[in-house]
């Protein structure tokens, strides 16, 4: 007898809920672990910076793109970050084509956050004349495979490229080109709350269990600069510090792999 699709998702839950009761991840991580991590920068010569970034079966590319444009009025000498998020269809059967949907609006703003309330880009120096013109800083994310942990995934691929962005001087006539200023690496960490225990970097399959989910950026000084949080759901006290040591710590982590690509 030829088992539905449903059924074998069922079946497939209780085997991944099963093997996390008795404290093990089907993929053989630890609680706190994360799978490999690969990045690449450079990789879209037509965009001012670039990188693709694997957790895992998980990879997303992000291209940064700017341009001249006007400030807004409340910050006339600053210049202006625009994110943005593209759930390729191909990347899984969940996702549609079609206007963004509230996933890539919260993926865009995950990832957004995180550079803006660290202060990660000098926006400042963005300034080309005050009140009149900036620099325009485009975000853009696109999903290429969905394995779980879009959050972490899109955050790093987005700092790694504009580690890798230069400012396009020379196009506009503005004189020689500059490397972007970026100041801080924010680092996100996505984990995942099912029962009372705390899962850090999901995979897909993990991801099916619960839909109680919170990501915790960090800077460089291991302030906390942005929270999301997904899922109707409490945490104690002592759990979310405990997810906080925990994102705190990984942050760190990944951090120094950064610094070295």
């Amino acid at each position: 007898m030829k088992l539905s699709n449903e059924i074998v998702a069922d079946i497939k839950r209780d085997y991944v809920y099963q093997k996390l009761r008795n404290n093990e991840r089907i993929d053989g991580r630890g609680f706190t672990e994360f799978r490999k991590i690969r990045i690449e920068t450079g990789i879209i010569d037509k965009a001012e910076g670039s990188a693709v970034v694997r957790i895992g079966d998980t990879e997303v590319m992000v291209g940064i793109k700017m341009q001249p444009g006007e400030p807004f009025p409340d910050t006339p000498d600053r210049g202006v970050i625009i994110s943005n998020a593209e759930l390729v269809p191909l990347a899984s059967p969940t996702f549609e084509p079609g206007p963004p949907d509230e996933n890539s609006i919260e993926l865009a703003r995950v990832v957004d956050r995180g550079i803006r309330e660290s202060e990660a880009i000098d926006l400042e120096k963005l300034c080309i004349t005050e009140g009149e013109e900036v620099w325009l800083v485009f975000i853009d994310i696109h999903v290429l495979d969905d394995d779980g942990n879009l959050q972490d995934a899109s955050a790093l691929a987005a700092i790694s490229a504009l580690l890798n962005t230069t400012i396009p001087n020379e196009r506009f006539g503005y004189g020689d080109d500059e490397i972007l200023p970026v100041r801080d690496l924010p680092v996100s960490v996505t984990s995942l709350i099912v029962d009372e225990m705390i899962l850090v970097d999901p995979s897909s399959d993990e991801e099916k269990l619960s839909k109680s989910r919170i990501t915790i950026t960090t800077d460089t000084h291991d302030n906390i600069v942005a929270i999301q949080k997904s899922g109707a759901y409490t945490l104690t006290e002592d759990k979310l510090y405990e997810v906080v040591d925990i994102s705190i710590e990984k942050a760190r982590e990944i951090r120094a792999l950064l610094r070295d690509v």
